[in-house]
C-alpha cells in the first residue's frame, strides 16, 4: 500500500471518529441538558390565604351559609381556606427548599402548593404525591419511585409559588409525601413528608 493511500485511509478513519464523536455529544446534549443547570424559571402564582399561626388557627375556620332552596337545610361551607396537610422540602439529589401545602377551597376543591420553591431546573421534572415515606440523603433519591403515585404533572418552574389543581377523584389519604421527581433520570430533586394540618 502506497504511502498516499495510507494517508488518504488515515484520513477518512479520522473524519469518521470526529463524526462519530460530534455525533455523540450532540445525542448527549439532548439527552443531558445540561445547560437547565444555569437557567432558572421562576413562577409566582397567587396563594390561597389561609388562617396563619395562633390562637385563630387553633379554632376552626369560620363558616358561612350556604344557599339553599326553602324549606331545606344546607350544612355551612368554610368562608376561607382551610390546610388539610403541610410539608417542608428536603434535599435528594438537587439542592431543594421549599414549603409544601394541601389546601380546600371554600367551594370544596383542593389544590397543592409550593412555595418559596427553589431547586435546581432539570429536564422532564414532574410533581407527584407519591405513597413513599420520605428518605433523607441519598438513599431516598429512588424510593419514590418504586411507589403507588399521582402525578400532577410538569413542575411550573423550578423557583417561586405555584399551585397545582387537585381532582376531585384523588385519595389523598393514599398518599405520605410529594416529591419532584425527574421521569427521564428516574432520581428525586427533594421531597416533602406530609403532615396533617
Amino acid at each position: 500500500m502506497s504511502e498516499d493511500s495510507k494517508t488518504g485511509r488515515r484520513r477518512r478513519l479520522g473524519a469518521l471518529a470526529a463524526a462519530v464523536a460530534v455525533a455523540g455529544l450532540v445525542a448527549a446534549l439532548v439527552v443531558f441538558k445540561p445547560w437547565l443547570l444555569f437557567v432558572d424559571i421562576r413562577v409566582d402564582e397567587q396563594l390561597p390565604i389561609v388562617a396563619t399561626a395562633g390562637p385563630a388557627a387553633s379554632s376552626p375556620a369560620p363558616m358561612s351559609p350556604a344557599p339553599s332552596l326553602p324549606g331545606t337545610t344546607t350544612p355551612p361551607v368554610p368562608a376561607a381556606p382551610v390546610e388539610l396537610a403541610r410539608g417542608s422540602l428536603l434535599s435528594h439529589e438537587h439542592a431543594t427548599t421549599g414549603t409544601v401545602r394541601i389546601i380546600k377551597q371554600p367551594d370544596g376543591s383542593r389544590v397543592l402548593t409550593l412555595e418559596n420553591l427553589d431547586t435546581s431546573n432539570g429536564p422532564d421534572v414532574h410533581v407527584w404525591l407519591s405513597a413513599a415515606d420520605v428518605v433523607e440523603g441519598a438513599g431516598g433519591w429512588y424510593t419514590a419511585g418504586s411507589a403507588e403515585r399521582y402525578d400532577l404533572g410538569m413542575i411550573k418552574g423550578n423557583q417561586g409559588n405555584q399551585v397545582y389543581d387537585l381532582p376531585a377523584d384523588v385519595e389523598l389519604s393514599k398518599y405520605s409525601s410529594v416529591d419532584l421527581w425527574c421521569v427521564q433520570f428516574s432520581v428525586s430533586f427533594g421531597a416533602a413528608q406530609l403532615v396533617s394540618g
